[in-house]
């Protein structure tokens, strides 16, 4: 691995599949736990219409289309009841997912160096899968708002000084085990297409140095990327390198609203994947509790 590039490769062993996950122990949702004092609840997820499966398995993939597809069925007798069968786009632009760490790779290798012949195959992924997911993860998220003043500008990569930024103006700290909630005001589902604004190598080091567990956002990578001919940050460092769970489209405009209203910026955050084992990714609902 390039010296230049932050990583976790070897920290917790050859045989990891947690990578940042395993900096929530214990006293990390202990002290999460702590932050429900209202039981007010948030979620995170940008919300799916199904749409009829007319057009074939692969229809999911573009992007006017929606992620979750499904054909009614009907059970007989003598339980009569209703049905469904779904074909489900796990990575789709317009669904709040959250990926393994076998969905991308450094060279031919897997977080945390593991080759990707021997992680994925057609069968299925055997290493940095969604297995890691089965317990759900709990921890205290930790919103930054760096759309107070509007959208994050095209132009404008974020970068250590706009997180910390963030930090003081709403008078939080994001600590080791933590998940950090970015909120761009860039929800797929108004903005669509390119350009789009995204964190830099900097943001993703100082993310690192401060120990966040899973990153939630709105927006991660910009694109067209920042610096071309680079790894993505968020999926081509943090991810594969660093071994940090991203969950991807996620819309943080209700949660900013309550956290603002609250004056509180931590909360306890619930992400509970359903528990489909061997996937590179899986769509999930994030919870802010209060």
């Amino acid at each position: 691995m390039s010296d230049e590039l932050p990583g976790n490769w070897g920290r917790w062993g050859g045989g990891d599949e947690l990578g940042t996950l395993n900096l929530i122990t214990d006293e990390v949702r202990a002290r999460a736990a702590q932050e429900v004092r209202t039981g007010r609840s948030v979620s995170l997820a940008v919300p799916i219409q199904p749409a009829p499966m007319f057009s074939g398995p692969f229809a999911p993939q573009a992007a006017e289309v929606s992620p979750v597809q499904q054909i009614m069925q009907y059970t007989g007798n003598p339980a009569r009841a209703t049905a469904e069968v779904m074909v489900v786009t796990n990575h789709h632009t317009l669904s709040t997912h959250v990926d393994a760490l076998s969905h991308q790779m450094v060279g031919d290798q897997v977080y945390p160096g593991r080759p990707l012949d021997e992680a994925v195959s057609m069968g299925g992924v055997r290493h940095g899968s969604t297995t890691a997911f089965a317990a759900g993860i709990v921890t205290r998220g930790v919103l930054l708002d760096l759309a107070v003043d509007g959208p994050v500008p095209v132009d404008h990569p974020i970068t250590s000084e706009d997180l910390e930024a963030a930090e003081k103006r709403q008078g939080v700290r994001v600590e080791s085990g933590d998940a950090l909630v970015a909120r761009f005001d860039w929800v797929a589902t108004r903005y669509r297409g390119n350009p789009m604004p995204g964190m830099t190598l900097d943001a993703v080091r100082w993310m690192h140095d401060r120990g966040v567990s899973v990153y939630a956002g709105d927006l991660a990578d910009a694109h067209p990327p920042l610096r071309p001919g680079t790894p993505s940050p968020m999926h081509g460092v943090a991810l594969p390198r660093l071994g940090m769970p991203l969950v991807d489209g996620v819309d943080a405009d209700d949660l900013a609203t309550v956290c603002a209203e609250l004056g509180r910026y931590s909360f306890l955050l619930i992400i509970a994947p359903p528990r489909i084992h061997g996937l590179t990714g899986v769509p999930v609902n994030p919870v802010a509790l209060f």
